[in-house]
């Protein structure tokens, strides 16, 4: 039998039933815990979420990994690749690779009558993954350009449509500054919102035989391939993969093949991204800090109160560490009570955000309609373990002053 288990246990049990001073002390360093750990869950929670929906969402415009010709830098007016130089097939075998699909781009400028718009057209193929956008669509729908006939359709954003009221059905002209100008009618097929702004008002997605026309390029020309993958973390694995399969590449004319993720293409997004981080990591040390202050707090107050206690069992033969760990014990269960309601707390506030969408926000600031929730079980986990690991060590420093407790003071302590 643990006897320092069973006293602890004994301290935790009186003190619940008696009216004692320590009382209101140890509820108030529960609450602490509780509400600590509660608003870490959420906050972890949230940034995960944001992170995720906005990631998402510029993939869903750029794919995660870009196979381009290497002479090209971030302008949209590209150097062609020639689609057989790329094994689509081995890409695809890949492990995580879940996707490759060609792409051309061309900007331009969208005209109707007095309105006019700079605008990205993005050429795509039969095979085009539109999962992303149809998600997205608000008006209208997605579009398949056929093998014998080439489409006029033309799906633009709902940005862009409201700058030049238009809707869908109607004609619009692109025009190319090029010498001479040259021009195309589209018609509008469909129309999306990804509340992306700095996207929305920049892409168009028309059949890519437009752009390689423009370009004068024949069938075989693209701007390159797009390639999904299964799992983000993995993305610079899957590229160097890929990147042993098309790095010896060299064509006629000297031009080489560049592999390149979508952090790459928008580091400045991503690192906008990467400062979330810092704040989680600010509010948990912050969180930490106050919580482990309180719990020393409540730990000093019921020591103080049991100091008594403390001579007696001094008198009997109990070395000081002994006692430590009986106070140490009656921490952790308190430390457990307000984990336990802690978790319950920050688990059912991210469930009712994630199912229910109570907390909104301005989407032209944040590019999301409500405030996203996720939560990995993994990060879930180890916040528990490493919140509670944490307060306990701070704990162990007021656990010494019982070694500074001389046994006939404490016994005649009143």
């Amino acid at each position: 039998m643990n006897v320092n288990l069973y006293i602890a246990r004994r301290i935790t049990r009186f003190r619940s039933s008696e009216k004692q001073f320590s009382k209101p002390v140890a509820r108030v360093a529960l609450i602490g815990i509780s509400m600590g750990l509660a608003v870490m869950i959420l906050t972890l929670s949230v940034v995960a979420g944001f992170k995720k929906e906005i990631r998402n969402k510029i993939f869903g415009f750029g794919s995660h990994i870009q196979i381009i010709n290497y002479d090209n830098n971030n302008s949209y007016e590209t150097e062609p690749i020639v689609k057989d130089i790329v094994d689509t097939a081995a890409i695809l075998s890949v492990p995580g690779v879940v996707n490759v699909q060609p792409f051309c781009t061309k900007a331009g400028i969208i005209k109707t009558g007095d309105q006019a718009q700079g605008i990205v057209l993005k050429g795509i193929d039969r095979n085009y993954d539109w999962s992303f956008f149809n998600e997205n669509m608000t008006e209208g729908m997605s579009f398949r350009p056929q093998d014998t006939v080439k489409s006029d359709a033309i799906v633009i954003s709902q940005a862009v449509a409201s700058m030049l009221e238009v809707k869908t059905g109607d004609k619009l002209t692109l025009y190319f500054i090029e010498q001479p100008p040259r021009f195309r009618r589209f018609t509008i097929s469909g129309i999306y919102q990804t509340h992306m702004e700095e996207f929305d008002k920049m892409f168009a997605l028309c059949d890519m035989r437009h752009i390689q026309k423009l370009n004068n390029w024949d069938e075989r020309m693209i701007t390159g391939y797009e390639i999904s993958v299964s799992d983000f973390t993995r993305i610079e694995e899957i590229r160097y993969a890929i990147l042993e399969l098309t790095g010896t590449y060299i064509g006629a004319d000297g031009s080489r093949l560049k592999v390149q993720t979508i952090m790459e293409k928008y580091p400045y997004i991503f690192d906008w991204i990467g400062l979330f981080n810092t704040n989680l990591w600010v509010i948990f040390i912050l969180l930490t800090i106050v919580t482990g202050f309180n719990m020393i707090s409540g730990l000093l107050v019921i020591i103080l109160e049991r100091t008594s206690m403390i001579g007696l069992l001094k008198a009997m033969g109990y070395n000081n560490a002994s006692i430590q760990k009986i106070f140490l014990y009656h921490s952790l269960f308190l430390i457990r009570k307000g984990l336990l309601w802690g978790n319950v707390a920050g688990l059912a506030i991210v469930g009712l955000q994630y199912y229910f969408h109570i907390f909104r926000l301005d989407q032209q600031s944040y590019y999301i309609e409500y405030v996203p929730v996720y939560l990995n079980p993994l990060h879930f986990v180890l916040l528990n373990i490493g919140y509670m690991a944490v307060v306990f060590v701070m704990l162990l420093l007021p656990s010494y002053i019982v070694s500074r407790i001389s046994p006939d003071r404490a016994i005649k302590f009143n």
